[in-house]
């Protein structure tokens, strides 16, 4: 049992009154560490530091010393990249070999928004106005509180932090209580990069306690928020009330829609990445298959010969494909949507039960007959459950596609370029992929439509998303102007 403390103000402490969550292996259901579940005190303590912290040392350092101190966290990382890994998937569950590929990624997170601190630049508009030199400036909107859930915990934290530290803003980071470990060790990796105190803070605890706290406290200028569409939708309202910035990266019911003149071999190793990879755990889970008529039965017999074969177990065993959900609560969510599909007449043809062993294991389960009125393929099940519809013709898929509360991405398989941008183009969704699903890069922006949430992560719009532009008109002549009159 590994036991863990808080990082507030450039010191690792336990929670204010000394109260613990326990962390849990999801394949075994034992738990294996300690964090502090942390209250209102807690997170009182890291937003003052936060704030305080916006009028210290890291103020005066230029933005090329930010984006050198986020250049080592960079190098950290990717030495500790194999340990961070594996203290993952201790608390989430998903595949080692996923997680080794995510910690080998992350350092570019960093890596990129540390080149992008000093290239943030102010403008000089020809106004027009003799006698008058005007420009704007580029500031840190101030503390923000970065919200992330469980699913991939590191990943998602840095495409908040890190652009929010590159803008010159402080953070408090709230990490799920599912999987609270690895920020804390990242944390310590902050700290040897040689931060000041009070820049990065981490505190622990639920939802409804630390959470809400950040959430309603005025020195907080910014929420990013990633979880959930009801929790994000009581976030946005609560921000709201006090006009404070909030980006929320939400749900997803997503399309991936396979055309009959598409490469039928690609098409279905790429929905069954898009829906069994992760264990359907993840906002951009392409959850929903839509299939032309012409192919739907072929295409189906392909994806259960896949689904057959898929090795599901123990996530540290490099030959496991398929891996646990990650909650107990979650696990007992994706088996009532099992039922609920069940009871509205879709066709079970694959999976549907819970594996008999320990941990919280789903078979990977195929639903057939589904329409899209049904409420497995309208409601995000997060899970390792697909719901397949079969569509006429172009026109028809986007009908469907788009007949969704949610916009987060669509997938598009066909060898017609012509269909390929008609579809890029229609589709209401913030990532569209063209035969590859689950593609992501740091330089290219992340969110969605609709419910999928608001504002966007990564490239160029998330280190804007953390800077206030302030407008500056210099008076350079001596003529005296008319006091009752607007300078036009």
């Amino acid at each position: 049992m590994r036991d863990y403390q808080m990082f507030i103000n450039g010191v690792f402490r336990d929670a204010s009154d000394g109260r613990t969550l326990e962390s849990v292996h999801p394949w075994t259901g034992d738990a294996w560490a300690r964090i502090p579940r942390g209250d209102r005190a807690d997170a009182d303590a890291a937003i003052g530091a936060a704030h305080a912290a916006l009028r210290g040392p890291w103020r005066d350092l230029s933005a090329s010393a930010r984006g050198a101190l986020l250049r080592k966290v960079g190098d950290l990382l990717a030495r500790d990249a194999e340990r961070l890994a594996e203290i993952e998937v201790n608390d989430n569950g998903k595949l080692l070999i996923e997680m080794q590929a995510q910690m080998r990624y992350l350092p570019e997170v960093y890596y990129y928004f540390a080149g992008l601190a000093d290239k943030v630049e102010g403008s000089v508009p020809p106004i027009g106005r003799p006698g008058h030199f005007a420009y704007t400036r580029l500031e840190p909107v101030g503390v923000v509180a970065a919200i992330t859930p469980w699913n991939s915990p590191l990943m998602l934290a840095a495409s908040k932090i890190a652009p929010a530290l590159a803008a010159g803003c402080t953070v408090v980071h709230k990490p799920s209580e599912h999987s609270s470990a690895s920020a804390l060790e990242v944390a310590r990796l902050f700290d040897e990069a040689g931060f000041p105190p009070g820049v990065i803070n981490v505190v622990t605890g639920l939802g409804n306690e630390v959470g809400d706290a950040l959430v309603r406290d005025p020195r907080v200028a910014r929420i990013s928020f990633t979880g959930g569409t009801d929790s994000g939708k009581a976030v946005n309202q609560i921000a709201a009330a006090r006009l404070a910035r909030c980006d929320l990266e939400l749900g997803g019911k997503s399309p991936n829609i396979v055309f009959a003149d598409a490469d039928l071999d690609a098409a279905a190793s790429g929905v069954v990445s898009g829906i069994f990879a992760a264990s359907g755990q993840s906002c951009l889970a392409g959850s929903r298959l839509l299939v032309q008529d012409s192919i739907h039965d072929a295409f189906l017999d392909r994806l259960l010969a896949i689904a057959a074969g898929a090795v599901v177990g123990d996530p540290m065993d490099s030959t496991t494909q398929i891996g646990p959900v990650t909650t107990e609560a979650q696990f007992a969510k994706v088996l009532d949507y099992i039922a609920i599909a069940k009871g509205e007449g879709a066709r079970c043809v694959t999976g549907g039960e819970r594996l008999d062993r320990p941990g919280w294991f789903v078979r990977p389960t195929i639903f057939a007959d589904v329409t899209n009125a049904m409420r497995i393929a309208r409601e995000e099940v997060f899970g390792p459950v697909l719901s397949v519809i079969r569509f006429r013709d172009e026109q028809d898929a986007l009908r469907i596609a788009n007949d969704s509360n949610f916009g987060l991405a669509a997938g598009v398989w066909t060898s017609d370029m012509g269909t390929a941008f008609r579809m890029s183009e229609r589709l209401q969704a913030g990532t569209v992929w063209i035969n590859n699903y689950r593609m992501l890069s740091v330089m290219m922006p992340f969110g969605g439509y609709k419910d999928s949430g608001t504002g966007r992560e990564n490239g160029l719009e998330a280190i804007r998303a953390n800077l206030e532009t302030k407008s500056v008109f210099l008076n350079h002549s001596a003529a005296v102007a008319n006091p009752f009159v607007m300078k036009l």
